[in-house]
């Protein structure tokens, strides 16, 4: 769908889960442009998807308006993750959480 030029403003399009060429095109048809901090070279990016964007689908916002996209991370780019799951050593005591008490005969005991 195409909106003419006459249309003062427009609804952004939902980007999301697009490749960027998709992206791009959907972007144009609808009257907006957009930005990609992650990607530099993002006039030349096809096949990444894109897993967030700002404003929000359906915001309305002025022809010509800036969305901006963000892209999955590939191999090696440093995606994140939850990192790997090993047992910590040592393990925390049995028994259940333990109110902490003062030495016998601490010269600075805690008065309540």
């Amino acid at each position: 769908m195409h909106i003419s030029p006459k249309t003062p403003e427009v609804r952004v399009p939902r980007l999301v889960g697009l490749m960027a060429v998709d992206a791009r095109r959907t972007a144009d048809a609808r009257g907006v442009l957009l930005a990609a901090p992650d990607r530099p070279d993002f006039h030349l990016t096809v096949v990444d998807y894109v897993v967030r964007q700002y404003p929000l689908p359906g915001v309305e916002v002025p022809r010509g308006a800036v969305v901006t996209v963000w892209f999955d991370f590939g191999e090696g780019e440093g995606g994140g993750g939850a990192g790997v799951r090993e047992p910590r050593l040592p393990r925390p005591p049995s028994g259940g959480l333990q109110r902490e008490l003062d030495e016998p005969g601490d010269p600075y005991a805690v008065v309540v």
